[in-house]
């Protein structure tokens, strides 16, 4: 059977230290959200471990009957106090160009707040096709089947299981949390140094034949 070219792609990218750098955003968020709760929180530990859901942070901060409600108080004050402060990371708006310039989609499935990973698309400018979230590690897989993503890129581990569980490729970048060597070892099939090699890469990818 002759190679065929392989269709347009849905490419899915996480957020949070894969399109976007949110720590300084996120850092004063929860400056303010420990000055209006009266508990003590180290902002700048927070912002080293970015990616699992926000109430598995809030569990190191607060006793699990206030978790609920001091996420609900973290969410309402995030607009004001974590979008302007929010960067793209290098090579965010190229990634996504590349892939919509393929004719492909490119979907963004993350663990933020959904509202709130909109606004921060809105504020930055950028334009994928859908934002998916509310959804962590594993929980991602559902939503990545559902849009025929074929690639997920993302910074942390949870991301590998993410595309994993949906059987597409797993693309990685070690911008965030977790080094290179701990996202080869947690089974990722590529390691970029960063975004600005995603486009050559989605290059080579979709010129290679199909069987």
């Amino acid at each position: 059977m002759a190679p065929m070219t392989p269709p347009a792609p849905t490419v899915g990218f996480d957020l949070d230290m894969t399109l976007i750098d949110s720590r300084p955003g996120i850092h004063a968020c929860w400056l303010e959200l420990s000055a209006r709760t009266g508990t003590y929180v180290d902002a700048d530990l927070v912002v080293t471990r970015l990616g699992p859901p926000l109430e598995q942070e809030m569990a190191h901060w607060f006793p699990a009957e206030r978790i609920a409600e001091t996420a609900d108080l973290y969410r309402a004050l995030y607009p004001e106090h974590a979008i302007t402060g929010t960067l793209e990371m290098p090579g965010a708006r190229d990634a996504i160009a590349a892939v919509q310039a393929a004719g492909g989609r490119a979907v963004v499935v993350t663990a933020k707040w959904e509202p709130n990973a909109k606004l921060h698309m809105r504020h930055l400018g950028l334009t994928p096709d859908a934002v998916i979230g509310n959804l962590w590690a594993e929980q991602k897989s559902a939503a990545l089947r559902e849009h025929g993503a074929s690639v997920y890129v993302g910074d942390h581990v949870g991301d590998v299981r993410g595309a994993r569980g949906a059987d597409a490729l797993s693309v990685t970048v070690p911008t965030g949390p977790c080094p290179a060597q701990e996202l080869w070892e947690a089974g990722a099939d590529v390691v970029l140094a960063d975004l600005t090699e995603f486009p050559e890469w989605l290059a080579g990818y979709l010129a290679a034949p199909r069987a």
